[in-house]
């Protein structure tokens, strides 16, 4: 019985080593860093080499010449009568008609508009006084904007939407 006593000793040995206490120490792991690029807005240009991106918008995806119509609030009138012509050569035409004055003023204006970096937004370049000249581009329909190019909401906000003709 010789083998006992190293059989003994052998699966000793083997318990010993092989159920070792669980670690308490942290691994490192290097991790490389992963790199997002973002898809930059439809027709935009990078700043950096200057290409411009081009995707669907109001601009590229849409029958977007031709005239629109729509009666604006007016605080100090019934109303105002607006056209807009936006032609594909780049030019505009504005005509605006103040209803329910006796002066029954009316207004036209002409020149270039140019999109916004999006292709969603024009704006009607120069106009004289208060009139933003700023309008998103829809489906058969353009919104009259603000000042700031944000479309204008509250319970109006509906008339401040030109259809097309």
């Amino acid at each position: 019985m010789r083998f006992q006593p190293f059989s003994f000793l052998s699966l000793f040995f083997l318990l010993v080593f092989s159920c070792s206490a669980p670690s308490n120490k942290t691994e490192l792991v290097e991790v490389e860093e992963e790199k997002v690029l973002e898809k930059p807005a439809a027709d935009s240009t990078d700043s950096k080499s200057g290409a411009t991106y081009s995707g669907d918008n109001s601009q590229t995806s849409l029958d977007w010449n031709g005239t629109y119509f729509g009666v604006l609030p007016c605080a100090s009138c019934e109303g105002i009568e607006t056209w807009v012509t936006l032609n594909s050569d780049g030019t505009f035409d504005l005509k605006t008609h103040y209803l329910g004055l006796n002066d029954a003023r009316e207004e036209i204006f002409t020149g270039n508009f140019s999109w916004d970096k999006t292709g969603s937004m024009v704006s009607l370049e120069g106009l004289i006084g208060n009139y933003p000249g700023k309008y998103k581009v829809g489906e058969n329909q353009i919104w009259h904007l603000d000042r700031d190019g944000n479309r204008i909401s509250g319970d109006l906000a509906d008339r401040y939407i030109l259809k097309k003709k």
